[in-house]
């Protein structure tokens, strides 16, 4: 995770900005997908199987969860275990870049609760 940067904007280039603004919108598009932040949330109690991740999830559809739980895997975010038992186990977990962010998804949620508390 980047560590943040004490700069403001006036002393980044115009190309900076660009660059910054480019980055910064694909990762917000990336974890504002429907359901992509409920499916980290829920994978940052530790590994789960298919069927636990979706009974934590409450209105999520069979293909929405394969779909993001492929999206995240592609973006290396999460492992797929498949655990050559008979039948065999599939668990979905986090990895470390996905786990870094517990912390940018705990900040949302303390402005969320804020939020609530003020309107």
């Amino acid at each position: 995770m980047m560590e943040p940067n004490n700069q403001n904007c006036m002393t980044h280039t115009a190309e900076e900005i660009k660059h910054i603004c480019t980055t910064f919108h694909r990762a917000i598009e990336f974890i504002g997908k429907r359901w992509m932040g409920s499916v980290i949330f829920s994978l940052l109690a530790g590994p789960k199987r298919y069927h636990e991740i979706i009974t934590s999830i409450p209105g999520i559809s069979d293909r929405l969860l394969t779909e993001r739980l492929r999206e995240l895997e592609n973006e290396g975010l999460i492992v797929k275990r498949v655990i050559a038992t008979s039948p065999k186990k599939v668990i979905y977990e986090l990895t470390p870049a996905g786990k870094e962010l517990e912390e940018v998804i705990e900040v949302l949620m303390k402005w969320v609760k804020k939020r609530e508390n003020t309107q």
